[in-house]
């Protein structure tokens, strides 16, 4: 059962990333990161620094 939510958390996660990633200018199959544990957060460290750099132009 327990792999039934990570798997479950893993595609809620996944699938936002998937469509986020290319605006970021990050490949998105990235997102399949967000499968394992810290990757999610890593993924939104990389898109926050890139958005600083966007802000920064």
């Amino acid at each position: 059962m327990g792999s039934f939510w990570w798997i479950v958390l893993s595609a809620l996660t996944a699938i936002p990333m998937l469509k986020l990633l290319p605006f970021f200018g990050v490949n998105k199959y990235w997102a399949l990161a967000c499968v394992i544990p810290f990757g999610t957060i890593v993924l939104l460290w990389v898109m926050g620094m890139k958005l600083n750099e966007l802000e920064k132009l």
